[in-house]
């Protein structure tokens, strides 16, 4: 049971375990995990060592299972150092610069070198900087010895958390320590001290920054009794100093900054972990990530195309190339990506924010700026935590760039913002080994001149520095803001009066003396704020509330960003490069649009616990006064019309947010979705659909426009929830066929859907899907309303329908341009004619004869009633006999705006004969009143042609290029 982990590895892997590491030729025995019986403690220490170094924390299994322990394992490049290259990395550049030595693996840096003689195990230092890949090849090292593929000639692995160490503070003998955290080692004669028994040991302590140690002789005892009780890092350094069971070999991980905590004379060997520095190890880790999918052949088709996009962005040696340098970086690209193409409506709910927000608790959780070594502060006790160091930091850079719009930062900005306040020695110790550990995790110089990049470089040939994942950017400026870190002078000064009051008692002298260290007293005589301040602070807080509230639904909402791609498109690019020509921008700016969306997402219940665990705390209080306020101006925002993509930037806004009852507030006031030309995948339709379940099932859309948006049958599934709060649904222009009809007919057929109108223009339906969809008809009293304008009906799919009219409240039927001859158009009017509601039938663009239409007109007229007025409106031209049809006007509009997705030919021939129709009718009219009004029809007709012509030779001249 998981529940059974020791604490220690607990520890260890949950900082182990957020990179893919499988195992090669693993035994079956242990990937079964069956511990059968054996008395051979080693045995029992691989098989649980195993058990536990598999386990997959939270963010791997959000991804549905997707991204597993067997997923392949891509080793980073790992360098052999000198002790003095060491040490000249101190104080690194930006980005670590990798010369084109061999890559090692760990077991050859534990070969016997000539310094090191062979009654003394070595001493290997693995460092690295935050996201190089550490605890992926420890976590790949233990697996592989437990396997028996790596490391054979030493008999026992002990892997301890430094982290864990350093809070322990009982003294403990070294085998006490080993039998506490690995029950079954209790004892074991290898850690005996006698004899050499201990050359078969190795001892790999992960994460040693987390760890004081002092190896001055005054500070820490020498012992070479494995039985004596020490402080566990007093064990550690008589381990190193070779004191204690010298003949153990020892693996240390840890960061840069850390180096000089281990003096050069006890270090055997330094290693380098430098990432992924080309993009074959970049493509290969991709490669093993995306395609270990469900195994559908469709998924793997996908999953195959996003790896060749990928490739083709890392072969030009993009932005997205710099930040693949760090193995974190790739696994953010392809959570991502997998939340972008392969999410499942039947999948646990996933957000960006949220994957952001995980990816940052991989890498960054219990981490803190420790003190220097000496320092009296212990460091478990240290109040900073390294994430809101970063936000403090980093964040009000990410939030200056963009405020104004910036993308990229020069060096000298960089000091202003990072180390610019700096007073104390501590703060220059934190600020050395923030800038040594962490800042090339988030910047990296600026490889791309980009259209949002026109800063030039400086005279003096100065680099500019970006944010290594734009998207980082925008997520670090949105935690700055929803923190309330950019507080003014005087919110801060109230709020620390606040906490203060709050920890005193009612006493009014107490309170007065403890305003009196943040206010003058003579204060008080004039503005009597002792009685004021409460309401001055609430005043002060909530419109700082609102202030966020303000910039989320302003920065949601901007003009010049309303001819921007939505923002999931801009991720996927970011991610997958632009192919093709370049989109058009319509701003000069980077837009940031993802910058209000993550406000959003972080103010989620599951996000602010991971960001707790980071020591970022959002109140609930804060949530509570964002949202309220949020409400009010997203509601006024809505009342104005707003593009497409907006539209769909604010559902995945509500979608991040994961607030119920605030989208169903915000939805009272949505009437219309229109996001027309707005290019669906799964996961936009999952987001519509979630969005949309929030609402109460009375909740009824008046219009759903999903035209030309892409969709397919799959999609359609993933849509079902959203159809059933929908009146007048809009799906024209999109790929689905007959078996999407399935769907539509069982639609139809729910009695949980009032759908009144639904439109299919130009989907490749058939005979065959139209004729399931009328299956549907006799059951369903809601539709009013069907076009089936232009889905290869033919004449069978026309007798069809025909013959299923009875018995239904259709009002209007749209068959245009289906290719129906003059019977099967005579027998479905005449089936029109008999139907008690049916008003309109729509028959142009369909091959019709003269006297064929003649014959529909005269249908049109009930029996009954004489000719006094007409029952059923058939649109088959835009004449009727010797007149112009009342409906001359819609048919042109209708087939403007559709032409340009038909067959420029065959709509020409018909308008052609329009043409005729009109001549013809003009010809028969006396009235001059008359004859002028088939002048301007002819004139539509004309324009219409012209524009076809147009096209049809701009696209000619486009082939032709």
């Amino acid at each position: 049971s998981l529940h059974t982990l020791d604490p220690v590895v607990e520890c260890f892997t949950r900082h182990t375990l957020y990179h893919s590491s499988a195992v090669s030729s693993i035994p079956s025995s242990f990937s079964h995990f069956s511990f059968m019986y054996t008395t051979n403690p080693l045995e029992i220490h691989k098989k649980k060592l195993f058990l536990w170094f598999s386990h997959l924390p939270q963010e791997e299994k959000q991804f549905g299972g997707y991204f597993s322990p067997e997923t392949m394992h891509v080793d980073p490049l790992i360098l052999e150092r000198t002790a003095e290259e060491s040490a000249g990395l101190l104080s690194p550049p930006l980005q670590i610069q990798t010369p084109g030595s061999p890559s090692m693996t760990v077991e050859q840096l534990f070969e016997p070198t000539d310094a090191w003689s062979g009654d003394r195990g070595l001493n290997v230092l693995l460092y690295g900087a935050v996201g190089t890949g550490k605890s992926t090849v420890v976590r790949k090292l233990v697996l592989d010895w437990c396997a028996g593929t790596t490391l054979t000639h030493f008999k026992l692995l002990i892997p301890f958390s430094c982290e864990d160490l350093g809070q322990l503070s009982k003294a403990a003998s070294l085998r006490d320590l080993v039998s506490k955290k690995y029950l079954h080692l209790r004892k074991h004669p290898m850690l005996s001290g006698e004899g050499n028994q201990a050359k078969d040991v190795l001892f790999l302590f992960n994460g040693m920054e987390k760890m004081k140690l002092d190896f001055r002789i005054g500070a820490t005892e020498l012992c070479s009794d494995p039985n004596e009780a020490l402080l566990p890092s007093v064990a550690v350094v008589n381990l190193l100093r070779k004191y204690l069971l010298p003949e153990a070999s020892i693996l240390v991980t840890t960061r840069l900054s850390a180096l000089d905590r281990i003096p050069q004379k006890y270090v055997s060997r330094y290693a380098q972990i430098c990432g992924f520095n080309d993009p074959d190890r970049q493509r290969a880790y991709f490669t093993s990530r995306l395609l270990h999918q469900s195994g559908e052949t469709a998924r793997n088709h996908e999953a195959h195309a996003l790896i060749e996009l990928l490739y083709l962005n890392l072969q030009r040696e993009s932005q997205l190339a710099a930040a693949c340098f760090l193995p974190s970086y790739c696994w953010l690209t392809c959570a991502t990506l997998h939340f972008l193409h392969f999410t499942d409506a039947k999948a646990p709910i996933r957000t960006l924010t949220g994957i952001y927000t995980s990816f940052l608790r991989l890498n960054f959780g219990g981490e803190v700026l420790g003190t220097r070594t000496g320092t009296n502060l212990p460091i478990q006790e240290h109040p900073n935590s390294l994430m809101l160091y970063v936000v403090r930091t980093l964040g009000k850079l990410a939030f200056d760039g963009v405020t104004y719009k910036r993308m990229s930062f020069s060096e000298k900005e960089l000091e202003q913002w990072i180390g610019g306040k700096t007073k104390t020695d501590e703060e220059l110790h934190q600020l050395a080994v923030f800038r040594t550990d962490v800042l090339d995790f988030f910047l990296a110089p600026c490889l791309e001149s980009g259209k949002h990049l026109p800063e030039e470089p400086s005279e003096n040939g100065e680099r500019r520095y970006v944010f290594a994942v734009p998207a980082m950017q925008e997520y670090l400026a949105a935690l700055y803001v929803v923190l309330g870190e950019n507080k003014s002078a005087l919110e801060k000064l109230t709020r620390q009066v606040s906490v203060a009051i709050g920890q005193a008692s009612e006493d009014v002298n107490a309170i007065v003396n403890i305003l009196s260290k943040f206010i003058p007293l003579r204060i008080f005589a004039v503005f009597n704020l002792l009685k004021l301040f409460p309401k001055l602070y609430e005043k002060i807080s909530s419109r700082n509330k609102g202030s966020i509230a303000r910039t989320m639904a302003a920065e949601m909402f901007r003009t010049e960003d309303s001819y921007n791609e939505d923002v999931l498109d801009q991720v996927e690019q970011s991610l997958l490069g632009v192919h093709g020509p370049q989109p058009k921008q319509y701003s000069e700016g980077q837009p940031f649009e993802l910058y209000p969306i993550f406000m959003g997402g972080l103010l989620h219940y599951g996000n602010r616990v991971l960001l707790q665990q980071l020591g970022c705390s959002i109140q609930s209080t804060t949530v509570a006064q964002i949202t309220q306020a949020l409400r009010k101006y997203l509601v006024r925002e809505l009342s104005k019309p707003q593009p497409p993509e907006e539209l769909m930037d604010l559902l995945v806004l509500l979608y991040e947010f994961q607030n119920p009852r605030l989208t169903a507030e915000v939805l009272a006031s949505i009437r219309t979705i229109r996001l027309t030309n707005i290019r669906m995948t799964s996961l936009k339709c999952f987001v519509l659909s979630s969005v949309l379940s929030c609402a109460s099932p009375s909740y009824h859309l008046e219009e759903l426009d999903l035209s030309s948006c892409l969709l397919t049958h799959e999609m359609l599934q993933v849509l079902w929830p959203a159809f059933r709060h929908t009146y007048n649904l809009n799906l024209q222009f999109n790929s689905l066929g007959p078996e999407s009809c399935i769907l539509l007919r069982d639609l139809l057929l729910d009695p949980k859907s009032s759908i009144r109108s639904l439109q299919l223009c130009d989907n490749p339906l058939l005979e065959s899907g139209t004729s399931t969809l009328l299956k549907a008809l006799p059951e369903n009293q809601s539709l009013t309303h069907l076009s089936l304008m232009h889905t290869g009906l033919g004449d069978q799919g026309a007798l069809e329908l025909a013959q299923g009219l009875q018995h239904h409240s259709l009002q209007e039927l749209n068959v245009a341009y289906n290719n129906i001859g003059d019977n099967a158009a005579l027998a479905l009017v005449d089936a029109c004619r008999e139907h008690p509601t049916i008003h309109t039938v729509h028959l142009y663009l369909n091959p019709l004869s003269d006297v064929g239409k003649q014959s529909l007109y005269v249908r049109g007229v009930p029996k009954s009633h004489g000719g006094s007025g007409r029952q059923v409106r058939v649109l088959a031209s835009v004449t009727e006999g010797s007149d112009v049809s009342e409906d001359w006007h819609p048919i042109l509009s209708v087939i403007r705006e559709n032409a340009s997705s038909w067959d420029h030919e065959r709509v020409k021939q018909q308008l052609k004969v329009f043409l005729r129709d009109l001549e013809w009718g003009r010809q028969q009219q006396q009235s001059l009143w008359k004859r002028l009004h088939f002048r301007r029809v002819e004139k539509g007709v004309r324009q219409t042609l012209q524009m076809l012509e147009k096209d049809t030779l701009s696209a000619s001249k486009r082939y032709r290029k």
